[in-house]
């Protein structure tokens, strides 16, 4: 069976410059427009964190077969292993804050004069 892409590495490089140029993106969109972005690249069903996450773990999988050959060490297997569990838990942990992205880049834009009061920024962390 051929492959549905005749130049993979070409594919991986075209994917890379892409992200490259949605992150400029979203460093200088407008923040109603930037909430939308990150809706959307946060989203655990189709996503950039997610098919990021489904390609490191294709990854480990691949790489778990070629350890059991010998054609790669134990250790490479085991890493994406471990950054294919850890995307997993960072896409939970950004999953409960998802709905709260969605609802702020849907609001309608306010025509009041006031601009919302900033919020002191406290780092919490629960699992």
């Amino acid at each position: 069976m051929p492959h549905p892409y005749p130049y993979p590495a070409w594919l991986a490089d075209e994917i890379t410059r892409q992200l490259g140029q949605l992150a400029d993106q979203l460093a200088h969109a407008p923040a109603r427009e930037a909430t939308q972005l990150l809706a959307r690249i946060l989203n655990p069903d189709g996503g950039v964190l997610a098919g990021v996450n489904r390609l490191v773990a294709t990854g480990s999988t691949f790489a778990k077969d070629q350890a059991e050959r010998g054609s790669l060490p134990p250790e490479v297997w085991l890493a994406l292993g471990r950054a294919s569990n850890e995307l997993d838990a960072i896409s939970g942990d950004l999953d409960e804050h998802r709905e709260t992205l969605r609802s702020v880049a849907t609001q309608p834009a306010t025509t009041t004069s006031f601009s919302p009061a900033p919020a002191p920024l406290v780092v919490r962390r629960h699992r």
